[in-house]
């Protein structure tokens, strides 16, 4: 479809006091109906998608499939992919206002495509014009046993022109995490030394040694999942560790870097995995590591402070 609604009659174009070389200008729009507008289907809607997942604002996902057909089902309208996160997102479009049916199908691909594709994390997404409050009370109440993010799209036109804008209007709940977890057992020391080892332990310490470097008033927090780091009291997890038989895993909260992984690797030091949805680079360190490689460690420990410490 290449023909777009003719030009709003009350459209203007101002330019604003000149900054720079490039003044800012003022443009006039209105928002149409696509559900009642002769123009739109929702054909038009999901080939914009498929051209610019972006529009959605779910981050830098990929087109993975459209009306992909689901067993004793329908067809899922868009499946969405996030490379990073290893995230699908089971993608429902509905011109006008959501409905019932609307919630129940975008539900039901859901739990279709996670039952056959365990290795990835999944959540529905529900896209319509317009969410009313009684929906979204009703889809709230899923939230945090399902995962569902839902967007409110709409077209708007500018100069003769029409665009789509995706605004969420609930967004997936972010249940709590380990280092987020306050036990109702205590935990200390002793607790540690006896899951683990002394030893192993005592490698938190030097790791503390290194952490200390940046921020002196950083002690370790013993918690029942990890250890943690805190500052009068106060939690300060950049770095986390879980202290085992024979070694330890450290969590170093940062941005995901290939060169870095590249350094770590490289260096003989084990990489597990980068969690980035929690912004987490998981390794594994055994005495060595932490005597041979000291001045990589410290680096690693640096930028994870300079990013989320406090």
């Amino acid at each position: 479809m290449t023909d777009i609604p003719p030009p709003s009659p009350t459209g203007s174009d101002v330019k604003l006091a000149p900054q720079g070389e490039h003044p800012l200008r003022y443009a006039d729009h209105r928002i149409l109906s696509m559900k009642n507008h002769p123009q739109f289907n929702e054909l038009w809607v999901h080939q914009r998608i498929k051209d610019k997942p972006s529009l959605l604002g779910l981050g830098e996902v990929e087109l993975r499939d459209w009306e992909k057909a689901q067993p004793s089902a329908g067809r899922l309208d868009i499946l969405l992919y996030d490379p990073a996160a290893k995230v699908r997102y089971e993608t429902e479009v509905q011109l006008g206002s959501t409905d019932p049916s609307h919630i129940i199908r975008t539900i039901e691909y859901w739990d279709i495509e996670r039952r056959r594709y365990p290795q990835y994390e999944h959540c529905a997404v529900l896209v319509a014009e317009d969410i009313t409050s009684r929906f979204l009370n009703v889809i709230a109440l899923f939230n945090g046993h399902i995962p569902l993010i839902a967007i409110r799209l709409s077209a708007i036109e500018v100069n003769g022109a029409v665009t789509l804008v995706g605004t969420k209007v609930m967004d997936q709940m972010t249940l709590g995490t380990d280092e987020e977890d306050e036990p109702s057992e205590p935990a200390d020391r002793k607790y540690w030394e006896t899951h683990a080892t002394p030893a192993t332990v005592g490698l938190a310490d030097r790791v503390l040694e290194v952490v200390r470097e940046f921020q002196p008033a950083l002690d370790l927090k013993y918690n029942k999942y990890y250890i943690g780091l805190a500052q009068n009291g106060l939690p300060n997890n950049f770095v986390t560790v879980r202290p085992q038989k024979k070694n330890i895993i450290v969590n170093f909260k940062l941005p995901q870097s290939d060169e870095l992984v590249q350094r770590l690797t490289q260096a003989g030091i084990e990489v597990l995995d980068y969690d980035a949805r929690w912004h987490r680079l998981r390794v594994r360190l055994v005495a060595e590591d932490l005597k041979s490689h000291r001045e990589l460690i410290h680096d690693v420990v640096h930028e994870a402070f300079a990013e989320y410490g406090q």
